[in-house]
C-alpha cells in the first residue's frame, strides 16, 4: 500500500514548479496578492473550498465536513526586502525582494499537503492556513498570524501544525522537539539626551555619546550578569546613530536593539534591565526616552503533537529521517497560534548533500528541492493522525 510519502513523491515536480514560481515573484508582508491568487486558484483546481482576504491577504482552505475535530496546518507566504545573490534559473525577478526565509517552500509544501489530503477521507476538518506577514507587523503592531486569528482562522481548532525549512539539517530529515521552540523577540528604541557642545570644550556641556558607552557596557552584561544562566537570553545592539561631524558633540544619540528570551518572566526582566541601564545617564547629567516594541512571544511545542509528528516521520522516512532539533533564538509568529491551540512546528532539513549550510535571511539562501515532498507528506500524515487520535 502506498504511503503518504510515496504519493508525495509523485507530485514532486508540481511542488518544484509552484515553489519556483513563488520564488521568482516574491511579495513582502501584507502585499502577497499574487501569491494568494496562486494559492486560491490551486485550491480551487483541487476542488477545495477557499476563502481569500483572511488576515488582509491570507487564504484559508477547508477540507472535510467539519463534523469532527479541526486540525490546522499553517504556511507563511511573505518574502524579505533582500536582493538575491544566487545565480539560478528561478532567481527573484523583483528587485530588492527575495524569498530568503523559505516561505516560498512553505507555501508550495502546504499546497502539496492539500493535494494529498484532498484524496483522503477526512473525518472532521483540515484547515489550511496560508498566512501573510510573518516577517513584519502592520501599523497596529499585528503580524499575519494575529490578523488571521482576529478573522477567525483558528476558531474551534484543536491542534495546529507547521514546518520551517532548516539549512543546518540534511534534506531527507525532519527534527522536532517538545517544549520551548522559537524565542520571544522584543525591540527597544532609546534616545539619550545631553546638551552637546564644542569638541574642544567637552567640560562645558554634557556628552550623550560618552554616556552611551556606560549604557552599552551595562546592557551587554545583562544576559551574563543579571539573568539566570539556566535561562536562554540575548541582548543585541543593532543601531547606534548620533553626531554629524567630528568636532561637534551631539545633543543626542539613538540606540536600537533586540531582546530574545524563552521564558515569559525572563522576557519581562530583560525589559526592566534595559530601563535600569538607561537610568545610568541621569547622574551623568543626561536624560533618555525609551520605547519598548513587543514582538512575538516564545513558541511552545506541545509534547503530544510533537510525538505524532515524530511517529509520522519515522514511519514514512525510517529512523534515518529523524534529525536533531537545533535550538534557535529566532522569533516566529506561529507562537501566537500554539498559545491558542496546542500545536507544534518541526524543522524540515533542506541542506543538499556535500554543500555548506545556507542560512535564512541571507542573499544566498536556497534549498534542496528534494525536501518538498517530504514536508508535504509529513504534514499530511501528521494531520490525519491528529484527526484520528483526537476524535
Amino acid at each position: 500500500m502506498a504511503t503518504m510519502y510515496d504519493k508525495a513523491k509523485e507530485i514532486k515536480q508540481k511542488l518544484v514548479e509552484l515553489r519556483r514560481t513563488i520564488h521568482q515573484n516574491p511579495e513582502t508582508s501584507f502585499e502577497e496578492l499574487k501569491t494568494a491568487e496562486l494559492v486560491a486558484r490551486t485550491l480551487a483546481d483541487l476542488g477545495i473550498e477557499a476563502q481569500s482576504g483572511v488576515g488582509k491577504t491570507g487564504v484559508v482552505g477547508y477540507i472535510g465536513d467539519g463534523e469532527g475535530p479541526i486540525i490546522a496546518i499553517r504556511a507563511d507566504m511573505d518574502a524579505l526586502p533582500i536582493t538575491e545573490a544566487n545565480d539560478v534559473p528561478y532567481k527573484s525577478q523583483v528587485p530588492g525582494k527575495m524569498h530568503a526565509c523559505g516561505h516560498d517552500a512553505h507555501t508550495a509544501i502546504l499546497l502539496g499537503a492539500a493535494m494529498l489530503l484532498s484524496k483522503e477521507n477526512i473525518n472532521g476538518q483540515v484547515r489550511l492556513l496560508f498566512q501573510p506577514s510573518e516577517e513584519a507587523r502592520d501599523k497596529e503592531g499585528k503580524s499575519g498570524a494575529t490578523r488571521m486569528m482576529d478573522d477567525g482562522a483558528l476558531k474551534d481548532v484543536k491542534h495546529a501544525i507547521a514546518l520551517h525549512v532548516n539549512g543546518a539539517i540534511d534534506a531527507g530529515q525532519i527534527a522536532v522537539k517538545a517544549g520551548k521552540g522559537s524565542a520571544a523577540s522584543d525591540r527597544f528604541h532609546a534616545t539619550i539626551h545631553g546638551t552637546g557642545g564644542h569638541a574642544a570644550a567637552p567640560h562645558r556641556g554634557t556628552d550623550p555619546l560618552w554616556m552611551m558607552t556606560h549604557v552599552l557596557n551595562a546592557m551587554y552584561a545583562i544576559p551574563s550578569r543579571r539573568i539566570d544562566a539556566h535561562e536562554p537570553s540575548i541582548l543585541t545592539i543593532g543601531v547606534v546613530r548620533g553626531g554629524t561631524v567630528g568636532n561637534v558633540i551631539p545633543s543626542s544619540v539613538y540606540i536600537e536593539g533586540t531582546m530574545r528570551s524563552k521564558d515569559d518572566t525572563v522576557r519581562e526582566q530583560l525589559i526592566a534591565e534595559v530601563k535600569n541601564c538607561l537610568e545610568l545617564v541621569k547622574p551623568l547629567g543626561g536624560s533618555y526616552d525609551l520605547e519598548i516594541e513587543n514582538g512575538y512571544p516564545a513558541m511552545i511545542n506541545d509534547e503530544g503533537v510533537c510525538q505524532v509528528i515524530e511517529n509520522a516521520a519515522r514511519d514514512l522516512l525510517g529512523e534515518k529521517g529523524l534529525g536533531t532539533s537545533i535550538a534557535t533564538m529566532g522569533g516566529e509568529d506561529f507562537s501566537y497560534m500554539t498559545r491558542q491551540a496546542a500545536g507544534a512546528m518541526f524543522s524540515l532539513g533542506t541542506r543538499a548533500p556535500d554543500t555548506p549550510s545556507r542560512f535564512v535571511h541571507t542573499p544566498i539562501f536556497d534549498i534542496d528541492e528534494d525536501s518538498l515532498p517530504i514536508g508535504a507528506a509529513v504534514l499530511a500524515e501528521a494531520a490525519m493522525r491528529l484527526l484520528k487520535d483526537r476524535e
